[in-house]
């Protein structure tokens, strides 16, 4: 049986395997692009689907395009909208022409599956054509970017719901250990004392803005150049069609889309997606930083993260942080994938921005990972149990303590007790018993102070509620 099939472009002619649905332009794109071994991010092929089917409806409603090519084209499209026929979108993520290999990749599957519905067999064009059917009134630089936009924008849909999830994950936890005293640390240096419940607010209030600024960038992403065709001046397309196709394309999508004012604006610079690039560099700046506090606080014991795997290849019974570190790699990642990003949007040159494809992948990829990220983070927080008997053993050795006594007994008098208690602690405990002193309840500042001062003023002065109120009540 014959395996390939013959196709010509105005370069020449090639072979095409028999089978696939894509076509010769795939074909050159293939052979001049293997790179990265990486396809193109398949959330960018289900958007750019939704694309062709809108431009497909449009052409339909006004006439440009009959029943059965709209029925086929269409129908094609739902597939790919789908998540069928995945592996029929080959070509490398980084590739030249500002993303028209994979639109033509685009055109050919969705015609050769519309040929295939009709009835055809695949590669007879005179049935449906790429380039004269599914790409009609269109041009790479209208469809693509507007695809890249709805892919960003569905993107961030579903990483603000993960990162409410970890954002639940820490006010949970924050609830469970509110009672739990400990010292609070600045400069990798004891500070004046807190909660451990305190603490985890801090790590959910972060991730509370990341999700409300993660939640409302998409406004920045709603506004596309769909009709615009190649600069933005809608050459060579129908005036009704640039009309009706934004409202296809919000039909189509379920999105609050618009057709930019300025179109070749919207066609030449990409500034928007620079925008959004920096929300998501700000949400990988908190995971890396809050990943490693909790990593801290695992290593001083006050904290205890879920075991994950074997840490060590010999050294047994070895337990690592290892989920932290995949989260901190991920961030490194998309502060990464942000300069890419940037370079890439003042990389354009005069009406469009050649280098696209580089920062599709970029952005997509960003969402992607951060989006698994946050699901995998939330459920080991969820996961972390608290040693509340370490909490106060680092709360009563810690000198810093007495801070939370300035205002019963000032701080004239709180110096004068830390200086009796260093020169007895200096007098009765051997230099040798230090590992010992840490965790005796006997020799520590916390038993001193409750037996040189009224308890019922330290108790107070002690207490969860006193260390995490916001400043202390006169008369209190």
């Amino acid at each position: 049986m014959k395996q390939t099939r013959i196709e010509e472009d105005f370069l020449g002619s090639l072979e095409v395997p028999i089978h696939v649905y894509w076509g010769i332009h795939t074909k050159r794109a293939l052979n001049n692009f293997p790179i990265s071994g990486e396809r193109v991010n398949p959330s960018l092929v289900k958007a750019l689907a939704m694309v062709k089917k809108a431009c497909c409806q449009a052409n339909h409603e006004l006439g440009y395009l009959d029943f059965r090519k709209f029925t086929a084209i269409t129908s094609a499209c739902d597939e790919i909208a789908a998540g069928l026929l995945a592996d029929q979108f080959p070509v490398d993520a980084l590739q030249g022409g500002a993303g028209t290999s994979t639109n033509m990749n685009m055109n050919e599957v969705i015609a050769n599956r519309a040929i295939e519905i009709i009835g055809g067999v695949k590669g007879d064009y005179t049935i449906v054509h790429p380039l004269h059917d599914t790409n009609l009134h269109q041009s790479t630089n209208d469809v693509y970017p507007t695809a890249i936009k709805i892919a960003v924008i569905l993107g961030l849909r579903r990483l603000s719901n993960a990162i409410a999830l970890l954002q639940d994950a820490f006010q949970a936890q924050e609830k469970n250990f509110g009672a739990i005293i400990k010292i609070g640390r600045t400069e990798l240096q004891e500070a004046v004392p807190i909660t451990l419940g305190a603490e985890f607010s801090a790590f959910s209030e972060a991730f509370s803005r990341d999700r409300w600024r993660t939640f409302k960038c998409e406004e920045r992403l709603r506004v596309v150049n769909i009709g615009g065709t190649a600069v933005g001046t809608g050459l060579t397309a129908p005036r009704d069609y640039i009309f009706l196709v934004i409202e296809k394309l919000r039909e189509v999508t379920g999105l609050s889309l618009a057709r930019g004012e300025n179109i070749m604006g919207e066609t030449a610079n990409t500034d928007a997606f620079a925008e959004v690039s920096g929300i998501l560099k700000a949400h990988a700046s908190n995971l890396i930083k809050i990943s490693n506090d909790l990593r801290l606080l695992n290593l001083l014991g006050e904290i205890h993260l879920p075991a994950m795997q074997a840490g060590s290849s010999i050294m047994p019974g070895k337990v690592n942080p290892v989920l932290l570190e995949a989260v901190m790699q991920t961030g490194i990642k998309v502060i990464a994938n942000d300069g890419i990003i940037t370079e890439v949007t003042s990389r354009g040159t005069l009406q469009i921005n050649e280098f696209l494809p580089l920062l599709a992948h970029a952005l997509l990829e960003s969402l992607t990972i951060l989006e698994n990220t946050n699901k995998l983070l939330a459920k080991h927080v969820s996961a972390i149990t608290a040693d509340e008997a370490v909490c106060r053993a680092h709360f009563d050795r810690s000198s810093t303590i007495i801070t939370a006594l300035l205002p019963y007994i000032g701080y004239e008098k709180a110096m004068g007790l830390l200086k009796e208690y260093q020169k007895e602690k200096s007098i009765t405990t051997p230099p040798s018993s230090e590992g010992a002193r840490v965790l005796s309840s006997e020799n520590n500042i916390g038993s001193y102070l409750m037996k040189r001062l009224e308890p019922e003023i330290v108790t107070r002065a002690f207490s969860p509620y006193n260390l995490t109120a916001l400043g202390f009540e006169k008369n209190g």
